[in-house]
Formats: C-alpha cells, sequence, structure tokens
C-alpha cells in the first residue's frame, strides 16, 4: 500500500490511537491534536481493523495489553492487510515483548507511562520516514541481485517471480542494503538510514528486522543467499 498524497495543515495527518484506557485516550489525542494531527480513536482491535479500513490513517498507536484482540493480535491482522505504520505503547516495558512487538512488524515501541515529549517525537519521527518515501527520497524502484523492491508499494519481486509483501521498515532496511550492495554496513549506518539520524533504537533491533526479511525473501532463512551477517560489525547484500 502507497504512501498518500503530501499533507498540509489543510489536510492534516491522520492518527488512529488504539487503546481500551478510556483517560489514556483523552491524554493522547489531546497531546496529538494539539501538535495538529487529526485524531480518531478505537477501545479494542476489532474497531481498529473497521477503522483502519474505513480511514486510511497516516499512523496507529496501539495499546497491547487489551482484552479480547490484543494488541499483539490486531497488529498481525493489519500486517496481513496494511501498510500502515504502528507504534506499539505499552505498560509492559521488558525486551522480549519490545522485540515480539517488532517482530510482528511495528515500526516503533514505546512503555508507559511516557513523557508527552517522548511520544510526540516518536510519531514526528515515524511521519517523517513515511513522509520522505512520498516525497520520493530513497523511493526509487532497485533491482540487485534478481530481486525487484518497489518501496512506494511495499513489495519485493523474487528472482523465482514470488512477490512478498513488506512492512514499511522492512522496505526501508531492504532498499538501504540493496542501494549498498557488497558493502558491509554497520548497526549505526542503518539505524540512522532507516530509523533517523536521532533514533536510539533497542538492543537486537536490527537483527529482528534482518531475521523478519530472511524469512521473507530467502529461500532458507537459516542459510542466507542474500543478507549476510558479519559478525560484530554488521550486515551485507550479496551480490
Amino acid at each position: 500500500m502507497p504512501s498518500k498524497n503530501l499533507h498540509s495543515p489543510q489536510n492534516p495527518m491522520r492518527i488512529l490511537v488504539v487503546d481500551d484506557d478510556p483517560p489514556s485516550v483523552k491524554m493522547t489525542s489531546f497531546l496529538l491534536r494539539e501538535e495538529g494531527y487529526e485524531v480518531i480513536a478505537a477501545t479494542n482491535g476489532g474497531d481498529a481493523l473497521i477503522l483502519a479500513e474505513q480511514e486510511d490513517p497516516d499512523l496507529i498507536l496501539l495499546d497491547v495489553m487489551m482484552p479480547g484482540l490484543d494488541g499483539f493480535a490486531t497488529l498481525r491482522e493489519l500486517r496481513s492487510r496494511f501498510a500502515i505504520p504502528v507504534i506499539f505503547l505499552s505498560a509492559k516495558g521488558e525486551t522480549s515483548d519490545r522485540v515480539a512487538g517488532l517482530e510482528l512488524g511495528a515500526d516503533d515501541y514505546l512503555s508507559k507511562p511516557f513523557e508527552p515529549s517522548e511520544l510526540l517525537a516518536r510519531v514526528k519521527a515515524v511521519l517523517r520516514r513515511t513522509e520522505a518515501y512520498a516525497l520520493g527520497e530513497s523511493s526509487d524502484r532497485i533491482e540487485t541481485g534478481g530481486i525487484h523492491l518497489d518501496p512506494l508499494t511495499n513489495r519485493a519481486e523474487l528472482a523465482n517471480g514470488r512477490v512478498v509483501e513488506l512492512t514499511p521498515i522492512e522496505t526501508r532496511l531492504l532498499h538501504t542494503l540493496m542501494r549498498n550492495a557488497g558493502r558491509v554496513l554497520t548497526h549505526d549506518q542503518l539505524l540512522n538510514s532507516v530509523w533517523g539520524a536521532n533514533y536510539g533504537g533497542y538492543p537486537n533491533q536490527i537483527a529482528v528486522y534482518i531475521r523478519r526479511l530472511r524469512t521473507k525473501i530467502e529461500e532458507n532463512p537459516d542459510e542466507p543467499q542474500y543478507l549476510a551477517t558479519v559478525r560484530g560489525v554488521g550486515y551485507r547484500f550479496e551480490v
């Protein structure tokens, strides 16, 4: 799913807030509206999926701990149907939960309670990356090693003709590696290029996304043909 058209004060970015706690929804919505965003809200995963279809939001803030369809299950369904960026918001801040969210395709993960300034910074960073692709920055189609990648549709056509759907972060990561095929990119270089220069990241964050990409584009993810690990340094796209 390609990015939407460029936004302006007359056409503000739309954010879907999904949380079963009304005070949290109210506070988060207030912060976002004060920054000029249009906000819609859902209190459960089922309604979130309906609003994602109907309202076409630019970003989803998704709580993990919800009754019924929790955040993980909701994200799994979202990723099977949409390429909308998602930030997880959760009172569970353990590394295992962050990794689980990232493995499902979340673009970022913010633990509750959080500072309003940190939430807004994360929102702006994710939207800035998405908007950069809409503006055409690093969004050219690329073909390397028999893989054709289209960043605007978040799709990769493999050498065997199979087409795989990627998340926005997976697309940017693969695009960066393919643009630098044969060159080793360090963890810091990948973080700066894919997530932004001011993004600190989490331990093993890049490894999580590399693992996800391998399951999608490699014939045997345990013996990767394209995405090589250079131990202690980073990763390289093999030609």
